[in-house]
């Protein structure tokens, strides 16, 4: 008679454990590949924020600089989620509860929210400012009430050297409204006051001769994109008439492109004889007036 052999208690554990392990090491191998093929996507994804430098100047290249940053920062931050994520996932399938892990990163991600408001609120300010270009480095900005060139920017601060030249350090979520003074072109406004008996055939004849003449300067043309056009009487009273003369330039050129068209008012006027009280300028209404130029009469009442 022929007896089959008996498989003993050991051996079928021994069996079970292999099998059971077997199973849990290929289903870690499987999270760590997932991991890793998010990871690689994620990278990829991050690369579509970098916006390559249209060409070889300082702010195009601080740009890209700026877009590098905040890939940078995106990838970091979504390869640790990623990461904690798959952690998490493992240590449930080694039998190990989740739950105090999540717990105790959730207490620590709301005490580092409640310390660090201010840091969230200036780096998300900064990735905004990054993502929608509305300024950078070598950019002349008006914020926060100071005026100036644009000398660092990073995710959480702006650095402005004022026109007292004054470093001024920003914090980007203080920064609710910026005016860039360096995007596209710049305008200016010349005001003439003459005396208010003095004809005006005359002194707008001269204007538009001045005008005429610095529109054909090509050392100073190819600044000019608008202008200057005489636009007319702008105020007139008992004191003054006032006529203004407006410029559209390339941008932050239309300083010295004023003073050379003040320049050339003066001689015409000199020449021909008409009396002229003063040459004023403004860059936008309600715009600071710098610290010594005169009112209009018209702006006087």
């Amino acid at each position: 008679m022929l007896y089959s052999p008996v498989e003993s208690p050991m051996s079928s554990l021994s069996a079970y454990f292999m099998e059971n392990a077997a199973s849990t090491l290929f289903r870690l191998l499987l999270i760590f590949l997932i991991a890793l093929l998010a990871n690689r996507f994620l990278r990829l994804a991050s690369g579509l924020l970098v916006r390559p430098a249209a060409s070889q100047s300082r702010a195009d290249q601080a740009r890209e600089q700026q877009t590098r940053a905040l890939a940078s920062l995106a990838y970091a931050v979504a390869s640790k989620v990623v990461w904690a994520v798959a952690v998490l996932t493992a240590m449930d399938r080694l039998g190990i509860s989740p739950i105090p892990a999540l717990l105790f990163l959730g207490l620590a991600g709301l005490a580092v929210g409640f310390g660090a408001q201010n840091l969230v609120r200036d780096v998300i300010a900064g990735i905004y400012i990054v993502l929608e270009d509305q300024f950078a480095v070598g950019d002349t900005v008006q914020a926060l009430e100071v005026v100036g060139k644009v000398e660092q920017l990073t995710l959480r601060k702006t650095v402005v050297r004022d026109v007292r030249g004054a470093v001024v350090t920003m914090s980007n979520g203080e920064i609710r409204t910026v005016a860039n003074l360096s995007r596209d072109w710049s305008q200016a406004f010349v005001d003439v006051a003459l005396a208010p008996d003095v004809p005006l055939e005359r002194p707008l004849a001269a204007l538009e001769s001045a005008a005429a003449e610095l529109r054909g300067d090509a050392a100073w043309s190819q600044a000019l994109i608008e202008g200057p056009r005489v636009l007319g009487v702008q105020g007139y009273d008992r004191n003054a008439s006032v006529v203004r003369i407006q410029l559209k330039t390339l941008p932050l050129r239309q300083d010295e492109i004023s003073r050379e068209l003040r320049r050339r008012i003066q001689i015409e006027f000199q020449k021909q004889g008409i009396p002229m009280a003063s040459v004023l300028r403004y860059e936008l209404a309600n715009a600071q007036r710098p610290a010594g130029e005169a009112m209009p009469p018209s702006a006087a009442q």
